[in-house]
């Protein structure tokens, strides 16, 4: 699975500094060797709060390998952007999909669940799981 091209992953967040920490966490604990592309989609274009169709466009572009690519928003218009690109058709790469999965712990699952190589199915799988985790 070593050849085979990995399931990129975008984290949209309304902060930039949020969706990059979090993209630094996730592939941090991704382990060594191969760790599935992941890009930050945060914030509007001049860097304030919100949500850049723009930013989450050109990430997707950046991370798609041919394998799909999973994304995973925080909350609100972020949700609501990413759905809106999707219905478009045509501003995300083919295999696109919003995930409904906890950011953080979405994200890590995910790309931990890409970087083995695992296919889009299973990376939305194990990002979806990550609902059922408990703390307490």
């Amino acid at each position: 699975m070593a050849d085979a091209p990995l399931v990129g992953i975008v984290l949209v967040s309304h902060s930039g500094p949020v969706a990059e920490a979090v993209a630094a966490l996730a592939t941090g604990l991704a382990g060594g060797g191969t760790t599935a592309p992941v890009a930050a989609a945060g914030g509007t274009d001049d860097g304030g709060l919100g949500t850049s169709a723009g930013l989450i466009s050109a990430a997707a572009e950046q991370v798609d390998r041919g394998a799909g690519v999973a994304l995973l928003a925080d909350l609100g218009s972020a949700v609501l952007t990413v759905k809106a690109l999707l219905a478009e058709g045509d501003e995300l790469p083919a295999g696109a999909r919003l995930l409904d999965a906890p950011f953080v712990e979405g994200a890590v699952a995910a790309v931990v669940t890409a970087s083995a190589g695992a296919d889009l199915a299973a990376v939305e799988a194990a990002a979806t799981d990550a609902y059922t985790y408990r703390k307490v």
